[in-house]
């Protein structure tokens, strides 16, 4: 359950995953000029029932050199860390235009379950190189097993922090559904988002109207839970997550927001 806990952190931003049109090559994109663009950080509770687990940021930082990076940072509390540590980080650097991924890093340590991935991507190459690793033991890095592989793109797919944010500046109308191809790995999958409709969620910024929103996977291998997974975003021009919740079989997993800076 601890495990669990912790990964919806990976799964959620990873719901609206991996955006992507059925054109080859990398148009001429638009400057994405969004609030949260100048830099932003949300801190997350993680729970499942009335249990706190621990917590985790998405943070926005703008760059020198006129792009923009993700970063992704989920730990335990401290009593949950002295029986299974958790430190987890997820960083993806993208270009304004578009937010088109160059590079997309993921380390994992949890318990004894060690993971470093990188994927950059090669756009005119229509290639996304892979490289996999899972330790057996971190202090001596004594490697379990490893891989290097690649997956055919068309040029416009996302990695999974960039495809989220993107979602973030789209119109979400009530009742329609987007459909997208994503990439997973070594594979490639389908993907659509659903527009549910308008709730009202209390949350640290108040009761403020939000629109809910659930992907859904046609197919098995991206999402670790079987449950259906939901993301109410704040039903304004910031888009920002109020809640995220994952059902499973004994109540549903939620990330709640804490702070917004």
């Amino acid at each position: 359950m601890l495990s669990r806990s912790f990964r919806i952190f990976r799964i959620l931003p990873a719901l609206l995953f991996a955006l992507s049109f059925a054109v080859a090559g990398e148009p001429d994109l638009p400057e994405v000029n969004a609030p949260w663009m100048k830099g932003e950080k949300l801190t997350f509770s993680l729970g499942w029932g009335f249990i706190t687990a621990g917590s985790a940021t998405l943070e926005v930082r703008p760059t020198l050199d006129g792009k923009t990076e993700f970063l992704t940072f989920a730990t335990g509390n401290k009593t949950i860390n002295k029986i299974y540590p958790v430190n987890d980080t997820v960083y993806t650097r993208v270009r304004n235009k578009g937010l088109m991924t160059e590079v997309f890093r993921k380390r994992l340590h949890e318990g004894t379950y060690h993971n470093t991935s990188v994927i950059r991507f090669d756009r005119k190459g229509e290639k996304a190189w892979l490289s996999d690793t899972v330790f057996t033991d971190m202090k001596t890095r004594k490697v379990k097993r490893s891989a290097d592989t690649s997956v055919a793109i068309q040029g416009m797919e996302h990695s999974i922090m960039s495809a989220f944010y993107l979602v973030r500046t789209l119109p979400l109308n009530v009742g329609e559904t987007s459909r997208f191809s994503a990439v997973s790995g070594k594979k490639r999958y389908e993907l659509k988002v659903v527009v549910h409709g308008r709730e009202k969620i209390k949350s640290v910024l108040g009761e403020v109207p939000c629109i809910k929103v659930e992907p859904v996977l046609d197919g098995d291998g991206i999402f670790v839970s079987k449950g259906r997974i939901f993301i109410w975003l704040t039903d304004d021009e910031r888009r920002i997550p109020v809640l995220m919740e994952c059902e499973i079989a004994l109540g549903s997993i939620k990330a709640k927001l804490l702070e917004v800076k």
